[in-house]
């Protein structure tokens, strides 16, 4: 049995629900088309097709199978392009996991022209801010926010995110500006969840002075634009990448302070498993985007 023949056979009946039209799609004969899925389904050993004198379905290994199928065939074509050297328009489907605010403010403007650039890519895009397996979730590359990524996977840095400590006018005014970060446990703050030194905000000075604050956040939250909302309704003070507050701070809707204080330098990371075996689609994906944030995102 030819499994790449039979799994093309079994993606355009899924996609058609005719024999016939697979056959003729094909240039073969429609049992000969019944036999390559009749041979794939006793390769696997379960049944992927349901069929009837009325109509046709997949079976519920068969809608699995079908995920599963598309993408080894989009794998196959575009490795047969990267052999042909035809790189330059890499194919297939694009996997991506990136932060929901990132996604929503940054990458949704910089998608539009990636895709005029390489129209045979198709993308499917995860927006959220937990932390992905790569390997287990099926992820081609991951977009991060950190200081320092993790040493167990490969990284390439894409552009500098400066973080901002701000509030809302109106909080200010009733509860006064901390004029130094060991004044934050007495204020009211709204904290990031998956800020990885947690609770603790370690801030920098240009002198090189460090101060270790552990605040007592009335609200914790894995969304930053929520975080944002809950301080220009006068919640507290928060600490967020400047792509998030930078219009609010332009418009006055919140104000920095701690300006001569940093939590740090936080860089925006593609994540992805190889470095050897890094693929055309992801390779351009990266390259687009250090060309397109020139070093700085916000």
């Amino acid at each position: 049995m030819d499994i790449v023949r039979s799994m093309e056979a079994f993606v355009a009946l899924a996609t058609s629900g005719s024999f016939v039209a697979v056959a003729d799609k094909l240039g073969t004969s429609t049992a000969a088309v019944s036999r390559q899925i009749a041979a794939l389904e006793t390769h696997l050993g379960v049944r992927l097709v349901h069929r009837t004198t009325r109509r046709l379905s997949l079976t519920e290994a068969g809608s699995q199978f079908l995920e599963r199928a598309e993408q080894i065939l989009a794998d196959l074509h575009e490795a047969e392009a990267v052999v042909g050297r035809e790189a330059a328009s890499p194919v297939g489907l694009l996997r991506v996991s990136a932060p929901l605010s990132f996604g929503v403010t940054v990458l949704s403007a910089l998608l539009p022209e990636f895709r005029r650039r390489f129209p045979d890519l198709r993308l499917d895009i995860d927006l959220s801010d937990r932390v992905v397996d790569l390997a287990h979730d099926g992820v081609d590359v991951a977009i991060r926010i950190a200081q320092t990524p993790s040493p167990n996977l490969i990284a390439r840095r894409i552009a500098s995110i400066g973080i901002v400590t701000c509030a809302s006018p109106g909080y200010l005014e009733a509860r006064g500006y901390p004029a130094h970060p060991d004044d934050l446990p007495d204020h009211e703050t709204l904290s990031y969840s998956y800020l990885s030194s947690g609770d603790t905000w370690t801030f920098l000075n240009k002198a090189g002075d460090t101060a270790a604050v552990r605040v007592h956040p009335k609200v914790h939250a894995t969304n930053g634009d929520l975080l944002r909302r809950l301080a220009i309704e006068d919640g507290g003070i928060i600490v967020q990448p400047d792509f998030i507050v930078a219009d609010d701070i332009a418009t006055g809707r919140l104000i920095q302070i701690l300006p001569d204080w940093t939590l740090g330098t936080f860089s925006l990371y593609a994540i992805y498993l190889s470095r050897r075996q890094l693929s055309a689609k992801v390779r351009v994906f990266i390259d687009y985007l250090v060309e397109a944030l020139g070093g700085k995102c916000g």
